[in-house]
């Protein structure tokens, strides 16, 4: 038996939440195509017929402006110390810049066995992937180079082999039923901010954020049975995207209100009573109380 924790690391919009749902067989992580919608670490275990595995999803590495991007920084970082495998997944589809230099500094020295994964390898020509596993392989030494399409599957299955190959003996740390070690609420909150994401456009996505401001569960004493009943507020930093949010007569809010109960009906299967706000906070992402509702409270007193 095998047991291990297996972080995936790399630039925004590489493909790291598409890949941990899809290993760990259900939607953990909001997937978008916006840079920086991951905001803090995922888990999610996978359990194989020889092996538990650990996978975390972590933030994209990008240059912090705010207390909140330092934070999804440092999440990130922080995971190259505490696995046994480190995924550093890539974008075939996007040149090389300094940001990806920057990463491949970060994990020359890491102690875990660094896996180069090479991802959305069904967007481009099979022509193309050489030149960019050659390049990748003079500027660093990876344990393996595994191309792969995290929306497709194409080749996922090699890199889980490889995977447990590299883990070290041990027995199963969770039980078999477990998934992930995040909160209810804090699915909750994701999804809405998914949608938000989804039907809104310009800045808004960067300077939003939901908070979960009540997560009240059904209670058949109060005729609630099988209604779970969320209370949700969209912060933005301008009172000018608050009337972006809210749409013209309520047309936008109503419109990602819909969506979302629908996908939280999905993810929790049972009926959902959703009630959404939007507010103004200029200084939200250096607002110690938002980023602890967002999952990205001070770690190591930063």
């Amino acid at each position: 038996m095998k047991f291990g924790f297996v972080s995936f690391i790399g630039r925004p919009n590489a493909g790291k939440s598409t890949l941990l749902n899809r290993l760990v067989g259900t939607k953990l992580a909001i997937v978008s195509d916006k840079p920086q919608t991951t905001r803090t670490r995922i888990l999610g275990v996978r359990n194989y017929p020889d092996a538990q595995v650990v996978f975390l999803d972590t933030p994209g590495i990008h240059r912090p402006l705010h207390r909140m991007n330092v934070r999804m920084v440092d999440t990130a970082v922080d995971t190259i110390r505490e696995v046994d495998v480190l995924g550093l997944v890539v974008d075939v589809t996007e040149p090389p810049g300094k940001g990806d230099r920057f990463v491949l500094d970060l994990v020359k020295n890491a102690k875990a066995a660094v896996f180069l994964i090479l991802n959305k390898i069904d967007l481009v020509k099979k022509s193309k992937l050489l030149p960019i596993i050659d390049r990748y392989s003079q500027e660093g030494s990876f344990a393996e180079i595994v191309p792969i399409s995290a929306a497709t599957g194409d080749n996922v299955d090699r890199l889980e082999r490889a995977i447990v190959d590299r883990l070290p003996e041990g027995q199963a740390l969770y039980p078999e039923d477990y998934l992930t070690d995040q909160p209810e609420r804090f699915f909750a909150g994701e999804i809405v901010r998914e949608k938000l994401l989804q039907f809104t456009h310009a800045e808004i996505p960067f300077s939003s954020a939901v908070v979960i401001d009540r997560f009240e569960e059904p209670a058949a004493d109060k005729g609630d049975a099988g209604l779970l009943r969320l209370y949700a507020t969209i912060v933005v930093d301008r009172e000018s995207h608050k009337p972006i949010v809210i749409g013209k007569g309520g047309d936008m809010i109503k419109r990602i209100g819909i969506a979302a109960r629908e996908e939280l009906e999905r993810f929790f299967g049972t009926h959902v009573y959703l009630d959404l706000h939007v507010r103004v906070n200029a200084d939200w992402r250096e607002d110690e109380r938002v980023l602890n509702d967002i999952g990205l409270g001070p770690r190591g007193g930063r």
